[in-house]
């Protein structure tokens, strides 16, 4: 099984940014494909409306990825964004799903307050969860009882969680049990390596 992470780091005070694909061991977690694609964002940033900023890009890396090396192809990609955790129901994780046919996963560092969910609430119940002493989940159901997503504990040692949510392709527990696996910190190892790879090739630029 192959997992992988996508990710958008910019160029400070700069419009252009790098998009970064990594794939990885499910079972070792050691990253087993990389690429890069230099962009220039010509959308503004409108929250809310990421995905119309950074899909194409990355929907371009993993459409690459599949013509040129398809048996590293993952089977489920995990977004630094979200999937159905979102105002409109359809984040970032969702749109590169369907455009490219692929499982993703929705992984925010952040809560989007929809639906009666507010990230105070939910953090302080988050943490009264943690204070039991084992790794722990808070299903994020809002006031319609639309289930959006879960507030994670990736590591004994997080006590901040992160917001997994469907992006594609997926249920919400496949996404749980995918991420927790895949966590050795607090962020998930393929996002945080598609991030730690990007930031440290922008840094050689600038050598």
């Amino acid at each position: 099984l192959r997992v992988g992470g996508v990710d958008i780091s910019f160029l400070k005070g700069s419009d252009e940014a790098l998009a970064s694909l990594v794939v990885l061991d499910f079972r070792t977690l050691k990253v087993v494909y990389e690429d890069f694609q230099k962009v220039r964002m010509t959308n503004p940033y409108i929250a809310g409306f990421l995905a119309f900023r950074e899909v194409n890009v990355l929907a371009s890396l993993l459409g690459k990825l599949r013509k040129d090396n398809p048996e590293l192809y993952p089977q489920v990609t995990l977004v630094d964004g979200n999937g159905v955790l979102h105002p409109r129901g359809f984040g970032l994780a969702s749109h590169l799903g369907v455009i490219t046919g692929s499982p993703t996963i929705g992984i925010g560092k952040n809560l989007h307050s929809i639906d009666g969910l507010m990230r105070h609430e939910v953090e302080r119940e988050f943490r009264r969860e943690v204070q039991k002493g084992t790794r722990c989940f808070t299903v994020l159901r809002g006031k319609s009882s639309t289930v959006h997503g879960i507030a994670l504990q990736t590591t004994k040692r997080s006590t901040k969680p992160i917001y997994v949510s469907i992006g594609h392709g997926v249920s919400l527990e496949t996404a749980r049990e995918v991420v927790t696996r895949c966590s050795i910190s607090r962020i998930p190892e393929p996002v945080r390596q598609a991030d730690l790879r990007s930031r440290e090739l922008i840094r050689s630029w600038k050598t």
